[in-house]
């Protein structure tokens, strides 16, 4: 008996090892927009694990104003959005077809425009509410929201085909977000100073997060997902919460007459960019810290951010132009002029990433300009008064909901 149990021991000392070799061995790389996002995660906003992580670059101050300060050797390095590549499709998003869903409001009517995305053909309207503001992909890519703050409701809609469902009681809806883990909706409620906490499914409350500001109306979560930083225009205040346990955990007041609106969270999860329609320019502000470091003037009315599908380029939105900030270099490389005549509503980028959807929300035209060089590739007349577009579907693991958050 003795004589057999050797090479049985052998073979499971050697099984053994070579686990522990693929264990500690790294994960395989592919280049943007290959691989799939089926695979788990290890850790919320983490690197996927088919995309390898790149090695952090310093921070360098952003011209005369002090430097972010570097994160500690307790905060890892991450690639925020290394599962939001182009063509990196959910497996509830593949498949399904490439549209614009545009909220309008038509005289008294409020409704959704749905716009095939390679046709310009508008293939229906959804009647939803009389002022619907924003619509937000739900976290597990299956249903989108419309939201109506003059009903104070939402509704949802297939985006499988032109139909909605029955709509739901929201109070004071502002922006709809999502925890990271898909466990809550969080719904800002500005003209009452909370932010609720609802079922992501039913949207059903469940609580609220009371606070120190009236107004919040945009937010982004840290890279591990356990903190959500919103803004408050009017107040000029950024206010960080803990979503779990639904409670403020830090607040910071950027200097006097600011008006901090869209933010981003950095590639490396370090810094948030908050757009400051005030002061036309990006406030760059410790993820970790919350605390103000440097800021890039962009341009009178600076109010809408968009990432780059490569991670290397952030647009900053403004009035009659597009700041060009180059993440590396923390400094603006290029203006794209824009002749609109109305106020733009900044919608999305298509899901390969090369064009990017604005509304003009007075002259009732949508705008698709070239993420390359700001070029504009197509014009589309729906009328009224469109609000922000959501282009669908899009690359990611989940939506965290908002003008376009994706991880």
């Amino acid at each position: 008996m003795g004589g057999h149990r050797t090479p049985q021991r052998a073979a499971a000392l050697l099984a053994a090892v070579i686990a522990l070799s693929a264990c500690r061995s790294p994960a395989p790389f592919y280049r943007t927009g290959h691989g799939s996002p089926d695979a788990p995660v290890v850790g919320l906003g983490g690197a996927a694990p088919y995309v390898r992580t790149p090695s952090p670059t310093p921070l360098a101050p952003a011209g005369d104003s002090p430097a972010v300060p570097s994160p500690s050797a307790t905060h890892p390095p991450v690639d925020v959005y290394s599962a939001a590549g182009p063509g990196m499709l959910a497996p509830a998003a593949r498949g399904l077809p490439a549209r614009l869903y545009v909220p309008n409001i038509q005289g008294k009517a409020g409704i959704v425009d749905v716009i095939d995305q390679r046709t310009m053909r508008r293939l229906g309207r959804l009647k939803v509410g009389k002022a619907p503001q924003w619509i937000v992909p739900s976290w597990d890519f299956r249903t989108l929201w419309a939201a109506d703050p003059s009903l104070q409701a939402a509704a949802p809609v297939s985006p499988h085909a032109v139909t909605r469902g029955r709509g739901v009681a929201l109070t004071d809806p502002g922006a709809l977000y999502y925890t990271p883990d898909g466990t809550s909706a969080l719904v800002m409620a500005p003209g009452l100073g909370r932010i609720d906490a609802r079922d992501p499914r039913t949207m059903r409350m469940i609580g609220s997060i009371e606070l120190p500001c009236h107004g919040a109306a945009h937010a982004d979560f840290t890279a591990d997902g356990k903190a959500l930083v919103a803004s408050c225009p009017s107040t000029g205040w950024l206010v960080r919460v803990d979503p779990a346990v639904r409670t403020v955990t830090g607040t910071l007041r950027l200097p006097a007459g600011s008006k901090p609106g869209d933010l981003r969270l950095s590639p490396d999860g370090r810094t948030f960019y908050v757009a400051d329609t005030a002061r036309g320019g990006v406030w760059l502000v410790d993820a970790y810290d919350l605390q103000r470091g440097g800021f890039i003037p962009t341009g009178a009315g600076a109010h809408g951010l968009v990432l780059t599908r490569d991670s290397r380029r952030l647009l900053a939105v403004g009035e009659g132009s597009i700041a060009v900030i180059d993440l590396a270099a923390r400094q603006v490389t290029a203006r794209w002029p824009l002749s609109a005549p109305g106020p733009l509503a900044v919608g999305g980028l298509n899901a390969d990433g090369t064009a990017l959807w604005l509304s003009d929300t007075g002259s009732g035209w949508l705008y698709q300009l070239a993420t390359r060089n700001g070029k504009v590739l197509h014009k589309v007349k729906v009328g009224g008064h469109p609000h922000a577009v959501c282009v669908y579907p899009q690359p990611g693991r989940h939506s965290l909901g908002g003008p376009g958050l994706y991880r």
